[in-house]
């Protein structure tokens, strides 16, 4: 059991101490601290909000304190919900899961004469300290002080599950989770991430809400400063565990997660558009959207390669799939590059591969297509298959291979594959991760009673028939390369395929071994062995402890970097897999 997996990594920021608070009393002591800066005593205090963002705990926790002659909330000034959801249609699509990326700033859904109403407000009641609050707040007002209320997007996804939140502007009452995440992805998360890259390099204050009347706020220069710092130093994302229909026991075995009613079936630690970080200032640890750093220092961490490429976007992403003692995954398949960018809008698409972590006797893995199979046969059988009564005869038209601790089976976009039961899976791929598309998901229905989503139809429109089994077996199935050894080290590539963007590196070592920065960003785990320390060659950053299972990120300004076995494993052998962006 893996006792020493750190599920709450946070990165002290240096010289910070003093510029952080927490509770509302002492945030608001220092907001009217810093009104009484001014000079104005009837100054406007903006609470821009990310949506999701529990705007009236902080009216009530700020009122004793500010005491506001006006609060303002900014949204009343909106689009009308029905109207919002005309413009906003074409864009959700009738699809459960899949819509297109939106293009909306937020001012578009925003009407500008009920703007001028509510500065006209702000001019009648200016008898005291005046709150703006809302998403989209601020657009009523420059404001004298600035805050950004912001949260992680998985505390917006368990929002949404707890019904506590619905989406923004709309008058459909939904209650499927998937649809509910459709219109945040698709539509909500990337207006409001146009507004924060616009706002967070002018804000006064960065205002964590994360945990319910808890908040903790952080100045923008010491927010800045963590950037900077973390920038330039490893480092890891905060993970988080979710249960599904056909999670596995090895989780929550090894990471001792408390049990839950539905087995674990994925582990985030490697995702920046969905995990959080942490910093900590002096006593007060602040959470943040990961994203947050991609958007603000993103040639530091990215590479000025990378970044030419991708734009303000983290493309690697690393998490786990547990199906030891569960089920298999859905059959599936992943968009091609011109589907995904003609049908959804993404310029890049789900390339990925499945690095074997652990296995159970008898795991396997499903992957590319059976020789000399009909094409239009397999259609036939899965369309029949998801109207029901039939069972998709999976093993008559897929390749099915024997997995092994340490196999790397390479899964470019329009290979049909799936993990099989028995497989601990570090999922090692291109970011855009809701884009799969389920052909068959063994006749069995979702964690909530519903026929999880099968998109057969859009399957159909990118598989790619010529991965049979001669193709699969000699450019998929462990193609393993040695490119360099040493004394006590062994370097070699694993993957990815020449058609994705990623190169895989895996090292064996029990000495220690000197990494060199190519121009992207690395993200790594440890694979074998209890523990490794990255230290700098020349002293830039402090060592950084890294124990088995852990994701880590290096970013692309660090030069160089080494590798040591370390405590328990001082003197073993060890192993890591290393994940970049060809340049």
């Amino acid at each position: 059991m893996n006792k020493l997996y750190n599920k709450y990594p946070c990165t002290r920021i240096k010289n910070r101490d003093t510029e952080a608070w927490t509770g509302y009393k002492a945030i608001g002591a220092r907001i009217q601290e810093a009104v009484a800066t001014t000079g104005n005593m009837n100054a406007i205090v903006v609470i821009e909000c990310y949506p999701g963002v529990r705007q009236e705990e902080i009216v009530a926790g700020l009122a004793d304190t500010l005491a506001p002659a006006i609060v303002i909330r900014s949204e009343v000034a909106a689009l009308e919900p029905a109207e919002v959801d005309r413009l906003v249609e074409r864009y959700m699509t009738d699809d459960r899961v899949f819509g297109y990326m939106a293009p909306f700033r937020i001012d578009e859904l925003y009407d500008a004469a009920r703007i001028e109403a509510l500065r006209h407000q702000l001019e009648e009641a200016r008898d005291g300290i005046a709150v703006v609050i809302g998403f989209g707040a601020s657009l009523v007002a420059q404001g004298d002080i600035v805050i950004y209320a912001d949260l992680a997007r998985w505390e917006i996804q368990q929002r949404y599950r707890s019904r506590e939140f619905g989406n923004w502007r709309t008058n459909r009452v939904e209650t499927d989770i998937l649809r509910l995440y459709k219109r945040g992805f698709f539509f909500e998360w990337r207006m409001a991430d146009r507004l924060k890259k616009s706002l967070l390099g002018g804000i006064d204050f960065y205002l964590d809400t994360n945990v319910k009347n808890a908040p903790k706020m952080v100045t923008r220069e010491a927010l800045f400063a963590g950037f900077a710092q973390v920038a330039t130093q490893p480092f890891r994302l905060v993970p988080y565990f979710d249960p599904g229909v056909w999670g596995g026991k090895w989780l929550e075995a090894n990471i001792e997660l408390p049990e839950r009613e539905h087995p674990y079936a994925w582990g985030f630690d490697g995702v920046p558009e969905e995990n959080s970080l942490y910093f900590q200032y002096g006593d007060v640890r602040v959470e943040l959207p990961a994203i947050n750093l991609v958007f603000f220092e993103s040639v530091k961490l990215l590479g000025a390669k990378v970044y030419a490429r991708f734009g303000a976007e983290f493309p690697i992403r690393f998490d786990f799939l547990d199906t030891i003692g569960g089920q298999n995954l859905s059959l599936q398949v992943h968009p091609t590059v011109e589907y995904i960018r003609e049908q959804f809008g993404m310029t890049y698409t789900q390339d990925e591969s499945y690095y074997i972590l652990d296995v159970e006797p008898g795991a396997e893995v499903y992957l590319g297509l059976k020789d000399g199979i009909e094409p239009e046969a397999m259609l036939a059988d899965l369309r029949k298959a998801e109207k029901g009564g039939f069972t998709f005869p999976a093993e008559k038209y897929v390749n099915v291979y024997p997995a092994q601790k340490h196999d790397h089976f390479l899964i470019p976009s329009g290979t049909v594959h799936c993990s099989a039961t028995g497989c601990m899976v570090l999922e090692i791929s291109a970011t855009p991760y809701i884009f799969t598309f389920k052909l068959w998901d063994w006749d069995r229905l979702g964690l909530d009673g519903k026929p999880r989503p099968v998109h057969v139809k859009h399957g159909s429109k990118v598989i790619q028939w010529d991965r049979t089994t001669d193709w699969t077996t000699k450019q998929c199935v462990n193609r393993i390369e040695d490119l360099a050894e040493g004394e006590g080290w062994k370097e070699e590539r694993t993957g990815l395929h020449e058609l994705e963007f990623i190169e895989t590196r895996r090292y064996w070592f029990s000495e220690p071994v000197l990494h060199e920065a190519n121009g992207s960003v690395h993200m790594l785990n440890l694979i074998e062995g209890e523990e490794v320390v990255v230290e700098s060659p020349t002293g830039e950053f402090e060592p950084y402890v890294i124990r088995y299972a852990e994701t880590f990120i290096i970013p692309a300004s660090v030069q160089s970097y080494r590798l040591r076995p370390s405590g328990p494993s001082e003197g073993k052998r060890v192993g890591v897999i290393k994940a970049y962006v060809r340049t």
